[in-house]
């Protein structure tokens, strides 16, 4: 790393301020910055100073997906050769799915750091690390038959109109990844919807066995077919067909104890989605009129995309609310909201992604009363205090 050191050193004055090359200064500092911690310092004035920057942030949370990233590898390979009538190991499964997602994950990085490469230089401003998350996350929410060149149109417009035009990293109001999906599912709903998108090959229905039906428990219980789901260990464990990264609610709360350990997800947003959805879970019970409202709560923690988006979307510290009784709120509506939209509309069997995308849009607003709120308290508190001073 030393010799690595020395060479960057040597040719970074070509990329400073008068130097040949210092048009391209953003993407030099981006690949330096990736490599090596800044070696920028401050001299005078106050300041903070921490171990953990947003690069180091960033790989936390990557960190924290590998557990979902590796078991949606294993499941999707399963799932395909489930379909063929094929018995095979795990080492085979996994290297399937992993060699069936790794072209989308390319595409998503390529063409996501493209376009911050291009907006840092127009900008002159330094390259964000936001999309390392937003990166792996667009492929990791998708089904895994959809084809690359819609990846990478979703990318696009999630980095351009859901991240750019407000500014960047940190200025995004809605959760770049979540609009990706939310672009295919409004503009291909054919790819984004049905049975046949979640295993591979099963669009083209080539040797798939009889009885194979490759229906999410989302669309089983939507259609009222909830004797027909699977056990739910195997929605916990994920062993079902779904999008890459959602099946498995033991992987994703592996990544929530990272993320809660270190202090880069807010448990009390991710407590709250939970809290959120066993209050609906059980008001709809309370109801059931039909057989998908009489699921116990507890099936929604582990049917679809629930528990990936309590844990890896809601805590988006950008798009969600920042203050603490805030985040109570704000993870308690996403929670009801969730349930709600997919019992009630079956026209959006994943509640998840709009009602996270909805609350994004809240939660400045529900920032703003909690703030308000507060100065009213202290407000009255002062009052009180001066009267009985002047008394």
């Amino acid at each position: 790393m030393d010799s690595l050191r020395k060479k960057i050193d040597k040719i970074k004055p070509h990329f400073t301020e008068g130097g040949k090359f210092a048009r391209l200064r953003s993407v030099f500092e981006g690949f330096e910055s990736f490599l090596f911690v800044p070696d920028k310092v401050t001299f005078k004035g106050s300041h903070i100073r921490d171990s953990i920057d947003l690069k180091r942030t960033m790989t936390v949370v990557i960190i924290a997906l590998l557990p979902a990233f590796l078991f949606g590898s294993y499941n999707a390979g399963l799932q395909h050769f489930r379909s063929l009538g094929l018995e095979t190991g795990i080492l085979q499964n996994f290297w399937f799915g992993f060699i069936r997602i790794l072209p989308m994950v390319i595409v998503s990085y390529g063409v996501g750091l493209g376009i911050e490469f291009i907006a840092a230089q127009i900008r002159g401003h330094e390259i964000n690390e936001g999309f390392l998350v937003s990166g792996l996350l667009i492929p990791m929410i998708m089904p895994i038959d959809v084809p690359l060149w819609m990846v990478a149109i979703a990318t696009t417009f999630a980095v351009i109109l859901g991240k750019e035009v407000f500014g960047g990293t940190g200025m995004n109001i809605f959760n770049p990844a979540l609009l990706a999906r939310a672009f295919l599912f409004f503009s291909y709903p054919a790819w984004m919807s049905g049975d046949k998108i979640w295993t591979e090959g099963l669009t083209k229905g080539q040797g798939v066995i009889d009885g194979f039906s490759g229906a999410t428990p989302l669309a089983l219980s939507a259609a009222g077919e909830t004797t027909k789901l699977p056990s739910i260990m195997d929605m916990f464990i994920g062993t079902i067909p779904g999008s890459f990264g959602e099946t498995s609610t033991l992987a994703i709360l592996l990544g929530a104890l990272i993320l809660i350990i270190t202090g880069i997800g807010s448990w009390k947003i991710i407590v709250s989605v939970f809290a959120g959805g066993l209050g609906m879970g059980l008001l709809l019970n309370a109801v059931a009129v039909n057989p998908y409202m009489e699921l116990p709560f507890y099936y929604h923690f582990v049917m679809g995309g629930f528990a990936f988006g309590a844990v890896f979307m809601a805590t988006d510290p950008v798009s969600g609310s920042q203050t603490e009784k805030g985040k109570w709120i704000y993870g308690f509506l996403i929670g009801v909201l969730s349930v709600l939209i997919r019992v009630l509309n079956p026209a959006y069997p994943e509640g998840v992604m709009l009602a996270i995308l909805l609350m994004n849009v809240f939660a400045p607003l529900i920032d703003y009363y909690v703030i308000q709120s507060s100065i009213k308290k202290r407000l009255k508190r002062a009052n009180i205090a001066t009267n009985n001073y002047t008394k």
